[in-house]
């Protein structure tokens, strides 16, 4: 499936959603109880920020693990705790001992993550919960290396930019199932 059929099939779960047939999207405008207003062309743009694990969709910029430190003691380890080893209401984010088939599994960046990706995403798009999106790209960039430093995937020097991130091999990118892959083989 292209990624581009795979996004159309979310905006039209989104319309269904909302209770407005895709069909007849167009049609709906100006009938039915008045709520909201007709999406623009940049307002889908705005939200169309999804990047995949080969790196399509990351934007421009670049950030170390170093410039990551700084940011994280400022607007994230007060959820996340010290060094990324969570806090009794923050998520765990780094330090995992056990692995995924032990009695308690520490899912971590490091231990369960697939894609260093979509740790970019996820940053860019819900960070800080305080004031989510607000971060530059530099910004979440250099957040994403401080994370994969805290988890021993980069070391503290490397920058994270749209070229390198993607190139990022995960401890646990072969613990998933592609279904996409198991679909082209059934065809």
């Amino acid at each position: 499936m292209t990624k581009m059929k795979m996004k159309r099939q979310t905006l039209i779960l989104i319309l269904i959603a909302i209770g407005i047939n895709p069909d007849n999207a167009k049609s709906f405008q100006g009938h039915g109880p008045n709520l909201g207003y007709a999406v623009s062309s940049e307002e889908i743009a705005a939200w169309d920020t999804s990047v995949f694990p080969d790196g399509e969709g990351l934007p421009k910029g670049e950030g170390s693990a170093q410039s990551g430190e700084v940011l994280y003691k400022s607007r994230c380890i007060m959820c996340h705790g010290k060094n990324g080893l969570g806090t009794a209401t923050g998520v765990q984010l780094a330090g995992a001992q056990l692995d995924l088939t032990s009695e308690y599994p520490e899912q971590t960046i490091g231990s369960y993550w697939p894609y260093a990706t979509t740790l970019f995403d996820v940053i860019r798009r819900s960070m800080p919960m305080t004031a989510p999106g607000s971060l530059s790209d530099d910004e979440v960039y250099a957040l994403t290396a401080y994370l994969l430093f805290l988890n021993n995937i980069i070391d503290e020097y490397e920058v994270m930019d749209a070229s390198k991130l993607p190139k990022v091999r995960m401890p646990n990118e072969g613990g998933f199932i592609n279904i996409y892959k198991i679909e082209e083989t059934l065809r």
